[in-house]
């Protein structure tokens, strides 16, 4: 059974609170050794001062009246007796008349010589001492651990705001800054002067990533200035050239030049749609048109041969033209890639919004084509054949300016399936 994940926040909150705790126990046992120590042994030195006075008053058999001092006592501990009986000094904590007590005791003229002294106010105050400790350290621990959880909420903040910028960015979204102000923190780690001023490992990170998301908008805007204007100046040369080829004589090569000058031609017209796409200044044309209808006139107008099925008809507002390119690219695609047949089907689940979907009977989309989406200039998979591989990149395009959610699959029972989901009519809207 995998263990629920836990986050930063509460690793780092956790781990100041054990190592707080493991500290506070180290210094408890410490103080507490050092305390009982002193405090047990001033009263053990003042038992055995009493006894060295208990045997010299025996010796001389004079009254050791105000001395705790007997001879042979039962409620001598039985190791102590068995040390003075051996000839030896010693002491020990045990019990007179059911109270504690610390025992010295000693030998003396073939008998055992000990001497008391009251034990419970010195054990009460060690009991009182350690509660004090332990409070102490559990008073410390909880401030402890207060102090780090704040501390690990504001690196998770910074960290999570780091994670949501780098999002963005790989979504597509490459204005968005750490340090631009897009969250909370998000400031933290940047000098007055706008560059980094790296102060933890957080801000470093964070500077990083805003150094790396603004090179590589720069790189994109260059590629993209660059597509645009190699397409341009692309444009009228080869409506000059194609115009001219007009004039050959009518053979085989004529057909073979007008065949490469026209996919050419396609090809500096889809540069030039994939760098206004780039832009990010298109727009959608709306209007509202019956969906069954709709595509079965754009697939006839490719003159492919593809079989609309209109399960459930709706009305949709879309742009006409860019819904027509899409699913012209789409048919094509699969016409190019696949094999027949190709089949074009339009259904509205209910509850759920408009889908339509493409679908040939081939090998399938590639897998890298189906985890990181199309890639201009890259359509050499096994069994797909080859081309410039700008068709499914102008479609996505196309679709996130319509706002439809373009989706790329292969059927269980094989073929390659592309599903446009388009946003549900809004109902409040004016038809």
């Amino acid at each position: 059974m995998r263990r629920p994940a836990v986050s930063l926040r509460w690793k780092i909150a956790l781990t100041v609170m054990a190592v707080s705790c493991a500290v506070a126990a180290v210094l408890g046992v410490l103080v507490h050794n050092a305390v009982a120590r002193q405090t047990v042994g001033q009263v053990r030195k003042e038992t055995r001062a009493n006894l060295d006075t208990a045997l010299d008053l025996f010796e001389y058999g004079t009254s050791r009246e105000g001395i705790n001092s007997l001879l042979d006592p039962v409620e001598l501990p039985r190791p102590l007796r068995e040390l003075a009986r051996s000839g030896q000094r010693g002491s020990m904590v045990g019990t007179y008349r059911g109270q504690p007590a610390m025992w010295a005791a000693a030998p003396a003229d073939g008998q055992v010589m000990a001497v008391w002294s009251p034990y419970g106010n010195t054990r009460r105050s060690l009991e009182n001492f350690d509660t004090a400790i332990l409070g102490s350290a559990v008073l410390a621990a909880a401030v402890v651990a207060l102090a780090g959880l704040f501390l690990a909420h504001r690196i998770s903040r910074r960290l999570g705001t780091t994670a949501a910028v780098a999002r963005r960015i790989t979504a597509g979204d490459l204005d968005a800054r750490v340090g631009g102000g897009n969250g909370d923190g998000a400031d933290e780690g940047r000098n007055p002067g706008g560059g980094p001023a790296a102060r933890d490992e957080v801000a470093a990170v964070a500077a990083a990533l805003d150094s790396v998301a603004g090179s590589l908008q720069s790189r994109l805007r260059a590629e993209q200035r660059f597509t645009a204007d190699v397409a341009h100046e692309l444009r009228t040369p080869l409506t000059g050239i194609l115009a001219s080829a007009e004039l050959l004589p009518e053979g085989r090569p004529k057909e073979m030049i007008n065949d490469r000058l026209r996919a050419l031609h396609r090809l500096t017209e889809d540069l030039l749609e994939i760098s206004r796409l780039d832009s990010g200044t298109e727009h959608a044309d709306l209007a509202a048109y019956e969906l069954g209808a709709l595509v079965t006139r754009s697939v006839r107008a490719t003159g492919l041969d593809a079989d609309v099925r209109v399960a459930a008809d709706t009305v949709v507002e879309t742009d006409r033209r860019r819904l027509d390119r899409i699913l012209a690219n789409l048919v094509l695609n699969a016409h190019r890639h696949g094999r027949p047949p190709v089949v074009v089907t339009v259904d509205t689940p209910p509850g759920g919004p408009p889908a339509i979907e493409i679908r040939d009977h081939g090998p399938g989309y590639p897998g890298d084509l189906l985890r990181h989406g199309p890639q201009r200039f890259r359509t050499d998979a096994p069994g797909r054949g080859r081309g410039h591989g700008l068709g499914l990149t102008i479609a996505v395009g196309q679709a996130a300016v319509l706002g439809i959610d373009l989706r790329f699959t292969n059927a269980p029972d094989g073929g390659a399936r592309a599903v446009l989901r388009l946003p549900r009519e809004d109902a409040s809207a004016p038809s």
